[in-house]
Formats: C-alpha cells, structure tokens, sequence
C-alpha cells in the first residue's frame, strides 16, 4: 500500500476527524486511553455473512500514519492552530489493534476490529479504517458468493477497467480473498503478488485480414496459454470451426489449446453447442470460458441450465460490488479512560455496545458455526447469549465449541503480523465451508446468531439509564 500511498497518508481523512483532533490538543484530551470498535450492521447483496478484509492493507498504511512538513504547510493554511502542528510534528501512530483475521466470516455488530490508544490517534484513523476494510470487505463478499455459485469452477477478475478509479487496485486483491484465482489485472498481480491472466481482445481478431489468421498468429506467440474468443463475427459458425482448425495444428506440435471464451448471446445455448463441437474433434481437454456481466445469479442460472462452463470471467459486478455499493461498517467508542460509554440512540439497533469486548464464536459437533457470542473483555465463558435488540431471544452457547476471534495484529504502531493473499483466500474458503449452506443461499438466508453476554447487555443497560437521568 506505501506504493499507492507514498506520502500524505495523514491527510487521508474527513477535515472533521482533524476538526476534532485539534480539539482534542487544545482541551488536553489529545493523550486519554481510548477503545474503538469496528463494526458493520447489515449484510450486503441480502446476503448471510460478510468476508473481512483489507487487514493489510490497513496495517500497513498504519504503520507510516505520519504529517511531513508540507503535511503541516497544507494544514496551517487550512487555519489550524500553531500548537496543534506542532503536536503533529512528531505524530505517529503507536497504537494497539486486535482484529479478526484477513478473510474471516464475520456478522452483523460483531466488533471485528478494536483500537486502543490515545483519544487523538484512535480517531484520526477512522476515515482511513473504515475505507479499507468497508470496501475490501464488501468485494472479497461479492466474490465469495460468486466462487459459491460457480460450484467448483474457477472464477477470474476482469474488472478493473469497470472499476472506480484507484480502488480498483485494491478491489483486485480483495476479490482474490474472497475466492477468485487470477485477475487481469497487473498492476495489483506486481503489488500483492497475485495470479495474472488474460488472453486477446476483440480489436486482436480485428486486426488481422481473417479470424483464422488471428488465432494462428496468437497460437504461434504463446502456444502453452492461448485461449480464443471466439464471438467476434460468428461463434459457432466461425469462431469454434477456426478455433478447432488451430486446436488441430497446436497438437502436431505438440502443444494444447487451453480454451475458447464466449463473450456474447445465449451463453447457456452457446456453451452446449460449444463443447458438442469440441468433443466431437476429440478436443475434450478445451474449456469454456464464459463473460459478459455475470454475477453470482446469472453464474447459479447457467449451471442449473447445464451450462458445460469451465470458467467464469467476472467484471463489473464485482469490482463494484454491484446491487450492494458500499459496506455500512462504523467505528464507535467503547470506552474512555478506562471507562465503558455508548452512542443512545432512541432504536436500540443504533445503540452502540459499550467497554471493551471480544467475540467468541460456538461450533457444533459437526464443525459447523453456531453462533457468535460478543463478551466484555474480562469474561472467561458464558453459557448463554442473548439476542442484542430482543432479550427475550437466547440461546445456549455451553454445548458448543468456543473459539475466540479477534488477535492482537499490531502494538506500538507495528505490524505483527504478514500473510498472503493466497493465505487470507484459503482461510476464507475453509471458514466458509464450515457455514451451512442455508446461511450461503442467495435467497432468504438463514440469519446467523450473534448475541450478547449477560454482563454486556446489564452494562448497556446501566449506562443508558444513567444517561436517561441527565
């Protein structure tokens, strides 16, 4: 992320969080002990579950949190106070973060994120929080449920071209999280060592005086990864024939045709005819490439058609979270020099959790996620959780599996932890499988429980009478 970000990253903020900050200084707040948790409270695309990421990313840009001199020229303009560059002069971020980890499966107002520091470091980052982590999270969802539709065949990015602007460099990697195996993009491939891949545009075929010409020349140039598209002028007409013309050269050679892509029409017609075309000149090892604005419904459609698809090359929906454009993650306080405090809010969904807690999560026998439970810090083990905006609704959490989630991920403004996307994928892919298919469903899944401890939920309430009083 420094390649993205090489300076300036302290003033990627809201002016409000430095309004704020220099409030802090010039009231001697600046340096009280804080806690902030990160949370979001709706599921996107009327989905179950949410992937986490942009850990990295975060903690990285994170780690060189700092105002350079033109930093404090630029802010002074601005009409901040003398004292409060100052302040900023030596300014870096040295707080405490615990965190789940990159590609966990997490739910709604489970706090997955909790900085500790100082009044003023712990806010400052909120902008900065919450941009990472709301937009790689809502990406790496979008492609988990695209993997899931595509039922074993690979998915690969094509979007960043549909993408908007610079954010789709870090969408790439997010999308790798939640499950795709390559993206076209090369740019985030160099960055965080992703699997690149792409083959020829329609303009290739243009080029040359006939569509036969074109795949000979391309077969020619990269003989062991030569995919055609094939829809150009007529798919099954011409495309597939001259594509099994120079399938048939490739072997005397030695070598295989890897695919053809269908980029237009009937995809579901296409692909059958396709691969009966295919099998029929013994070219059985070719696959089928599918593209054209699919997402995880269209994918689900093809297959229950029977679409003899391979892989899935998938775009704009997912580099843009299409139908669900932004995460609604917050970052509210949870405690203030030591002590517990809440944002009331008259709908107690709104009310925000106090202290600092931790979430534990209950797998039953059959290794499957039962629960999640959000616990004060201090707890050891409860044996029931309670619904957080209806009491009345429980669950017994004492049979099961307890798991704590969130790990201390950086301390003093440093990072403790490094991984892979690859790493982050497989994990994510190995949590997902151990949430039952009912919560994956892309209609009407069923809702995950996440409840709250006794002592939580009698501590919300304490501290909303007391507020009531004043």
């Amino acid at each position: 992320m420094s390649s993205l970000i090489p300076r300036h990253i302290g003033l990627y903020t809201d002016f409000y969080e430095l309004t704020m900050a220099q409030g802090y200084v010039l009231s001697g707040r600046a340096e009280a002990p804080t806690s902030f948790d990160y949370f979001y409270r709706e599921n996107p695309f009327k989905g179950g579950y949410v992937v986490f990421a942009g850990l990295p990313d975060l903690l990285e840009a994170l780690e060189g949190f700092t105002y350079d001199a033109q930093d404090l020229e630029y802010l002074g303009s601005q009409g901040f106070q003398k004292p409060f560059l100052d302040y900023l002069k030596n300014f870096r971020f040295k707080g405490r973060i615990y965190s789940v980890r990159e590609g966990e499966v997490i739910f709604p107002l489970e706090p997955v994120v909790r900085v500790e520091g100082t009044f003023l470091e712990t806010q400052v980052v909120e902008t900065l929080l919450l941009n990472f982590l709301n937009f790689e999270s809502l990406i790496a969802t979008k492609a988990s449920r695209m993997v899931w539709a595509a039922s074993g065949r690979r998915v690969v990015d094509f979007g960043l071209r549909r993408s908007q602007g610079l954010a789709g460099i870090q969408a790439s990697r997010a999308a790798m999280v939640g499950g795709v195996t390559a993206t076209s993009n090369v740019y985030s491939s160099f960055l965080y060592d992703l699997s690149p891949s792409g083959t020829q545009a329609h303009s290739w075929i243009q080029s040359f005086p006939d569509e036969l010409a074109a795949f000979r020349k391309f077969a020619e140039i990269y003989p062991d990864r030569c995919t055609f598209l094939v829809d150009t002028y007529n798919t099954l007409e011409s495309g597939l024939p001259n594509a099994m013309i120079v399938a048939k050269e490739l072997e005397q050679k030695g070598h295989r045709l890897a695919g053809v892509r269908l980029d237009s029409g009937d995809l579901s017609y296409l692909s059958k005819r396709a691969r009966a075309m295919l099998d029929q000149e013994g070219l059985h090892y070719v696959k089928i490439v599918a593209s054209n604005q699919l997402d995880e419904h269209l994918i689900k459609s093809l297959l229950d058609q029977g679409a003899p698809i391979n892989v899935f090359g998938v775009g704009t929906s997912l580099l843009t979270g299409q139908d669900s454009p932004a995460l609604d993650g917050v970052y509210k306080l949870g405690a203030y020099e030591g002590k517990p405090t809440l944002k009331v809010s008259e709908n107690l969904a709104k009310t925000s959790l106090p202290g600092v807690k931790k979430v534990v999560r209950y797998t039953d026998p059959d290794g499957f996620f039962y629960a999640d439970g959000i616990l004060l810090d201090e707890e050891k083990s409860v044996e029931t959780i309670y619904h957080p905006t209806s009491p009345d609704q429980k669950s017994r959490v004492a049979r099961y599996f307890p798991e704590n989630l969130l790990f201390k991920v950086m301390e003093g403004g440093k990072s403790l932890v490094r991984f892979t996307v690859k790493e982050a994928a497989a994990y994510a892919q190995d949590r997902l499988a151990k949430l039952s298919p009912e919560r994956k469903r892309f209609e009407n899944p069923h809702t995950y429980k996440v409840g709250i401890s006794q002592k939580l939920m009698d501590l919300r309430s304490r501290i909303i009478q007391e507020h009531s009083k004043l």
